[in-house]
């Protein structure tokens, strides 16, 4: 990026519903001790023994940590399917995201988004002083990469939920490289599920984040995985020292949590199915694979469903921020005890 694509995006701030004043695109979570939030899609629990390995880091971030963070990468290639040496690891899942796109993507070119998605995609492609072409979330895999520096799918889709069909996505991959056009693929819902992940294909790269499946976004831990000369590109840009020792020691302890992970899918696949169903008989509902549901409120009107949560103690994420989304709200899948809160103050 530079100062000008900076200046430019805080300009086109002013004029959109989708990027803040100040350049910035709007983000679910409250801060707000005294509110139930379900703006934020990440898991309420964490693994068992995580606060002991934070705690446990202190020595070592005293020093400068290990650089080549073997015991996460091994870590994290055995949880995604891949190589260690494929595995860069990055503070969260935006900066793989950033990184991905900051050193493939170049001023002028154009790089195909899904919408509906997450915002940061577009801001990151602006920042890079290209151009984002948008295509329908359900529609992307059927959409022509040539011509397109890089394309991105967000799998599952935020907001929607939908996890792509695992044959339909791969046969995209293969089409971006046939034509030589880097596919990004965020995965920082795909632990919820059971579907295989793309770490490690040819011509891919993957942003994975621990934030969402281990309950912990204040620590910052992700990581970028790529191939060939697009790995390299990724380790050579990566900052040295990318992970503190706590975000990289917590990593490895919730990467081996298997019991946590499994406990977490079932909760998830039984409570979202649960909420889809009560909440289906007054909203129109997307499918979802997500630990969220997006829903259109209809008649209701997302200002005062947002306000009667909120009368309620409950916070719930506007998607009208998201491209394309005009009465929708996105409401996160939490324990079965706090979903009831948010489905009898939804009146469903």
């Amino acid at each position: 990026m530079n100062p000008d694509t900076v200046a430019a995006l805080r300009a086109a701030g002013e004029h959109s519903a989708h990027i803040g004043a100040d350049g910035r695109v709007p983000h679910g979570s409250s801060d707000d001790p005294d509110v139930l939030d379900f703006s934020a899609n990440t898991n309420p629990l964490v693994p068992p023994g995580t606060r002991e390995a934070f705690e446990g880091s202190f020595d070592a971030a005293r020093t400068y940590p290990d650089d080549g963070y073997p015991d996460f990468r091994a870590a994290a290639a055995e949880f995604v399917g891949c190589e260690p040496g494929q595995v860069v690891p990055t503070a969260g899942g935006l900066e793989a995201i950033r990184l991905a796109i900051g050193t493939t993507v170049r001023t002028g070119e154009s790089v195909l988004l899904p919408a509906p998605s997450f915002g940061e995609y577009a801001r990151e492609v602006r920042l890079q002083g290209a151009e984002p072409t948008f295509v329908d979330h359900d529609a992307v895999l059927d959409a022509d990469p040539a011509g397109h520096a890089l394309a991105v799918v967000c799998n599952p889709n935020n907001p929607t939920g939908e996890c792509y069909d695992a044959d339909a996505l791969r046969a995209f991959a293969d089409r971006c490289r046939e034509v030589g056009t880097t596919l990004l693929v965020d995965e920082a819902f795909l632990g919820f599920t059971d579907q295989p992940s793309l770490a490690g294909r040819e011509g891919v790269v993957v942003a994975r984040s621990l934030t969402k499946l281990f309950g912990l976004p204040g620590v910052r831990m992700g990581f970028a995985v790529g191939t060939g000369a697009t790995l390299d590109r990724l380790l050579t840009a990566r900052r040295a020292w990318s992970m503190s020792a706590a975000a990289a020691a917590v990593g490895t302890h919730c990467y081996g949590a298997d019991e946590f992970v499994a406990e977490t899918r079932a909760r998830v696949d039984s409570e979202r199915e649960r909420m889809r169903e009560r909440l289906a008989t007054r909203f129109d509902v997307f499918p979802s694979e997500a630990p969220f549901l997006c829903f259109d409120t209809g008649d209701a009107g997302v200002d005062d469903l947002l306000a009667t949560a909120r009368e309620s103690g409950l916070a719930l994420r506007d998607a009208r921020t998201f491209r394309g989304l005009d009465s929708h709200v996105r409401v996160a899948v939490r324990l079965p005890a706090e979903n009831d809160r948010l489905l009898e103050a939804l009146d469903v």
